[in-house]
């Protein structure tokens, strides 16, 4: 899938500029590094981060320690990063999880640019729509028309409060016209559990979690969240092909700042998230489970295109009268 085909919500998966460092940049950092991961281990971010973490640790020449804090569908993380202090040794890897959330919270005190600064994206990826073996459907219509006959009784897992399986649920519903009970977990390995055993129906599950599950017969995928088809299970209809032509989202996975950093340290870890996402084995291990290392465009770009996915979300948060924790 190319990043130019993708539409103005995917946008988001590029956020870097090339840029000539200012002095003083070179100089930093001069300690360790805390990459917080706002879901748990095991996890698409998780591992995206841990990727980061070793390619920009050697070569800065110190570690950048992964440090994962769920919860809250990744706000409690992100809290914790919008309150560090900001010089430029806590970073936060996130998603679209973060507008989500923004769009929800949609006080007058908190927004994604009134607490961080968008240094780079390292990836985006599409999630899958998945179902319990034993549910009976294998395509999006027979899910919705089995919804239709049995309103408010099957479920849907999330992996939180906001996450992007929460909004994309919400999403389902109001496309399809039909009822189902979320049910929030911590993050998304618990949530494919459940489902696999059997306590929950449906899911919306990133790549890096559904795969293995799918390939070994343990869920049933029904479609991809992506405009185009998913390059992992080319088989597999998007939503629009599967009948929702208005649905289509990805996630994009980028690396943030408190606001306040300094302009030489965001300068300076974008300058080298630039290098790192066009290196062979960068790409290699995001692909392989399930992302797209991300195309680099300029901050101005980015700005723009998180303003309009806020819009989206928040839209669909009006629409479901989803309310914060």
């Amino acid at each position: 899938m190319k990043q130019s085909r993708r539409s103005s919500v995917l946008a988001l998966a590029g956020l870097t500029a090339a840029v000539t460092l200012p002095a003083g940049a070179s100089e930093y950092p001069d300690k360790p590094v805390r990459l917080v991961v706002p879901w748990p281990a095991g996890g698409l971010v998780d591992i995206a981060a841990r990727t980061s973490g070793t390619a920009l640790g050697a070569a800065l020449g110190q570690p950048f320690v992964v440090e994962n804090k769920p919860g809250a569908g990744g706000s409690i993380g992100a809290d914790g990063v919008a309150k560090a202090a900001p010089d430029g040794y806590t970073l936060l890897l996130t998603t679209s999880a973060l507008n989500m959330n923004a769009a929800i919270k949609r006080t007058p005190s908190y927004s994604v640019a009134n607490e961080f600064i968008p240094i780079a994206a390292v990836a985006y990826a599409p999630s899958v729509l998945v179902v319990r073996s034993a549910l009976g459907v294998s395509s999006l219509q027979e899910l919705i028309a089995l919804a239709k006959s049995k309103p408010d009784k099957l479920s849907y897992a999330s992996a939180g409060q906001g996450s992007p399986a929460h909004l994309y649920g919400e999403l389902l519903k109001s496309m399809a016209g039909v009822e189902m009970l979320h049910v929030p977990y911590k993050g998304a390995p618990q949530a494919i559990n459940d489902l696999i055993a059997g306590e929950v129906d449906v899911l919306f599950a990133n790549a890096a979690v559904a795969l293995p599950q799918i390939r070994g017969g343990r869920v049933r995928a029904l479609a991809v969240t992506s405009a185009q088809r998913f390059a992992a299970l080319p088989d597999l209809p998007t939503m629009a092909e599967a009948g929702l032509p208005k649905f289509n989202a990805d996630q994009w996975l980028a690396i943030l700042a408190p606001r306040g950093t300094p302009p030489a340290i965001v300068q300076r870890l974008r300058a080298e998230i630039d290098k790192m996402i066009t290196r062979e084995d960068v790409r290699a291990a995001l692909s392989q489970s399930g992302m797209t290392a991300a195309a680099v465009t300029t901050p101005a770009e980015f700005t723009s295109a998180l303003n309009r996915e806020y819009d989206i979300w928040l839209s669909v948060v009006k629409s479901a009268n989803i309310k914060p924790e």
